[in-house]
């Protein structure tokens, strides 16, 4: 069995807030859990060639946008995403408060990845 606590979880800079990381791929169960902070006014270029993704939004309010930007999804506690193919995508945060998400990866990250939010492309891991 494993038991982790988010004091347990050493937090990683994923680019635009932080990434709580609590199975990895070392942990042998084929995904990784997340908590994820995206801090307030930032929007995050990104995309996942190698992983799925879904995102369970726990707190704070957002926007999933699609890469060319014509459909958005409002973001707020009780909804989630999922990014079934790959979709390149924005993440954004609002302005007046934090976006905190539940990620879940397959398949498993292994640890340190982070985004590089320089690029005029999508940032990838």
């Amino acid at each position: 069995m494993i038991v982790r606590t988010r004091e347990q979880t050493e937090p990683v800079e994923w680019g635009n807030g932080l990434s709580y990381r609590y199975l990895l791929e070392t942990d042998k169960m084929g995904f990784t859990v997340c908590h994820t902070v995206v801090r307030a006014g930032t929007k995050s270029q990104l995309e996942y060639r190698r992983h799925l993704e879904a995102c369970y939004c726990i707190g704070g309010r957002g926007w999933v946008q699609t890469a060319d930007g014509s459909r958005s999804w409002e973001l707020r506690p009780g909804v989630l995403y999922a990014l079934n193919e790959h979709d390149a995508h924005f993440l954004i945060a609002a302005p007046e408060t934090d976006l905190e998400l539940v990620s879940v990866f397959n398949p498993p990250l292994v640890g340190p990845e982070r985004h590089n939010l320089d690029s005029v492309e999508f940032s990838q891991y």
